[in-house]
């Protein structure tokens, strides 16, 4: 079996006690087993940082009974018991438990040999140093995923008057050469300190709306003649990252199928619903990933009827979409369904199934991104509310709140157009009233 460093084993935990992955995606993530994670997560919950500290294994006779009296009056099993006494391993209770059932309490007496006194006391301060290098640890920037060598020489570096050097860097698993080499590092003048935070500054300024380009030139106009790339070396030092911006996905390649004509024009009043859909696509770039939506809009009440992400802008990402759409319909629909010129929609495969439901498809024209106004407004309000709003942790943790924002959306969000009413809420009213 795999023996998992100090570090390996808290960050996997405070991974899935502070996320929202599972067991398995957590493990997979840090390369760890998925049953140890459980035991591990279970250990920290029940006693902390103490869970990973190596025990010192000569127990007392008492401490034993303990364990013993604890299995018997609470009818636990082995491995609860170990757990409850975080004791490393369940077969030293199982070794107890045999011992005090053929040989009696004599047999759980701790084994005397020459000096004893001096192995405890450097167990204990070796235990010591290890639990003031544990809790150093949780300190460190989680976002970075993993401890760095650097980051594990700033922790001996301040240990340094406590503790002998040549044992912290045991515990931190790093040569010495290298944990001098970056307190040298440490030492150096920092010539780049007044600039980062100017950065720092601009950044928090802009709520994380500015990127390092935009940074790049705004430190221009203050004066200050830096590179682009050394901005976004200094960004990553502080570890700044501009937040997920909207972006609209040019999904026009040209005449590829056949153009429908402009049904809408520009008419964006419905006087009931399934009378007139509105559809585009959006782009968002996350963690240096890219994630597409593709949502159907209702123009009676503004309500999102039907929605798909991916991560690739291939058919299916409208296909899905319209099978959404398409239970919304009841057999007297007939509506027309708005798009631009985009591939998706110029595709057969997509007019043969609008045909086949009784939608007449309606297209802009080809640069008047006017003629789609709706779904364009919708694109804003979501990255006026949402995404200049917060900070997201991940792709995962992004797509989450955005489904919650289009829930929120459609059932909470007044307008006044709907005379104060969420587009879910307006709807009902309006079958009620009908």
């Amino acid at each position: 079996m795999n023996k998992y460093s100090l570090e390996t084993k808290l960050m996997a935990v405070h991974a899935y006690l502070n996320g929202t992955e599972s067991f398995k995606v957590t493990a997979q993530r840090h390369n760890v087993n998925m049953t140890m994670l459980k035991k591990w997560v279970v250990k920290f919950r029940k006693h902390g940082l103490e869970a990973f500290q190596t025990t010192y294994t000569n127990y007392s006779v008492e401490f034993k009974m303990d364990v013993l009296n604890y299995i018997n009056e609470m009818r636990a099993s082995i491995e609860e018991a170990a757990l409850e006494f975080n004791i490393p391993a369940s077969t030293t209770v199982g070794n107890w438990k045999d011992l005090f059932e053929t040989q009696g309490i004599d047999a759980l007496l701790p084994k005397k040999d020459q000096g004893s006194e001096e192995t405890l006391q450097a167990e204990m301060e070796r235990l010591r140093m290890e639990n003031a290098y544990l809790k150093k640890l949780p300190c460190l920037n989680s976002r970075k995923g993993k401890v760095t060598e650097q980051d594990k020489a700033q922790i001996i570096y301040e240990l340094r008057v406590e503790f002998k050097v040549v044992d912290l860097v045991k515990i931190a698993g790093i040569p010495r050469s290298t944990y001098y080499y970056w307190v040298k590092q440490m030492n150096r003048l920092d010539k780049y300190r007044e600039v980062k935070e100017v950065i720092q500054q601009i950044f928090h300024d802009h709520r994380g709306r500015y990127d390092y380009r935009r940074i790049t030139l705004e430190l221009h106009h203050r004066g200050y003649l830096i590179n682009h790339k050394t901005v976004r070396r200094l960004m990553n030092q502080l570890d700044l990252k501009c937040l997920v911006r909207i972006k609209k996905y040019r999904s026009y390649r040209g005449k590829a199928g056949k153009i429908a004509p402009h049904l809408l024009k520009r008419d964006f009043k419905a006087t009931r619903p399934n009378e007139k859909w509105v559809t585009d696509i959006t782009e968002f770039h996350l963690f240096g990933e890219k994630l597409y939506l593709s949502p159907v809009l209702d123009l009676f009440n503004g309500e999102i009827i039907a929605y798909n992400m991916e991560k690739r802008p291939a058919f299916s990402l409208v296909k899905k979409m319209l099978d959404q759409a398409f239970e919304c319909l009841h057999e007297e629909d007939s509506p027309i369904l708005h798009s631009d010129q985009g591939w998706h929609y110029q595709m057969k495969k997509y007019q043969h199934l609008l045909k086949e439901h009784h939608i007449a498809q309606s297209m802009s024209r080809k640069g008047n991104c006017l003629d789609n106004a709706v779904m364009e407004n919708f694109f804003g309000l979501l990255k006026s509310e949402l995404l200049y709003l917060q900070e997201f942790e991940s792709m995962e943790h992004f797509i989450l709140e955005l489904e919650n924002y289009i829930d929120y959306y459609n059932h909470k969000r007044m307008k006044g157009k709907l005379k104060g009413m969420s587009p879910v809420q307006y709807r009902i009213h309006s079958s009620v009233t009908a």
